[in-house]
């Protein structure tokens, strides 16, 4: 499929009915084999399934497949644009939740540093490797919920952001135990899509 900006719903229009809008970036292998990747160890990338389920409860799901290699720092300051552009258009800061996965979650973590808003919800997906100690000036903001993997070895809790300096207005960790390493996330799987959707809808606590 053409790398493209997928939009579900509807997206930076005069006459939005503002529902929940959740913007989803996915892992890096998407970026190399595209929209349905096979992972030799996590099997298959359920991206557009991913996106579905996001869509469960009628929010409005904005998602685009990055180019190759893209830089983390510069996509966080893209999404941060349209972010701006959708509360220009009169959409509340509290009804938008970035949600990253993998390398989508660090990308996450900049939007949420960049944007040095209390009101905005984040979910982090598998994203606090160990690239989060290398970057200690790096700080969050707003309501974030943290879900991560027992078995994964590439990523483990956030609770490290909460000891610097930021203005996390709410924190929520989930560790799950799936037993699926980083591939936990590569499906739409109810362990994590239902308590996102839950604490979506207004159990940031």
């Amino acid at each position: 499929m053409k790398k493209s900006l997928i939009i579900l719903c509807s997206l930076f229009v005069g006459d939005l009915a503002f529902a929940e809008t959740i913007v989803y970036l996915h892992g890096r292998i998407i970026e190399v084999e595209g929209v349905q990747p096979v992972h030799e160890r996590f099997g298959l990338y359920d991206y557009l399934g991913t996106i579905e389920a996001l869509r469960a409860n009628g929010a409005t799901v904005i998602s685009e497949v990055r180019p190759a290699d893209t830089n983390v720092v510069e996509y966080a300051q893209k999404v941060v644009e349209q972010i701006e552009d959708l509360i220009a258009s009169g959409e509340p800061a509290g009804n938008i939740t970035v949600v990253g996965f993998s390398k989508g979650g660090a990308i996450a973590i900049y939007v949420s540093s960049l944007l040095k808003n209390p009101e905005f919800n984040f979910v982090f997906l598998a994203a606090c490797g160990g690239w989060i100690t290398s970057i200690p000036e790096l700080t969050v903001n707003g309501n974030v919920l943290s879900i991560f993997e027992d078995s994964d070895t590439l990523a483990g809790s956030c609770k490290k952001l909460l000891q610097r300096n930021s203005e996390i207005s709410s924190f929520h960790e989930i560790k799950l135990s799936t037993g699926k390493g980083h591939g936990a996330f590569y499906l739409p799987r109810a362990v994590w899509i239902e308590p996102l959707l839950t604490w979506i809808e207004g159990d940031q606590e």
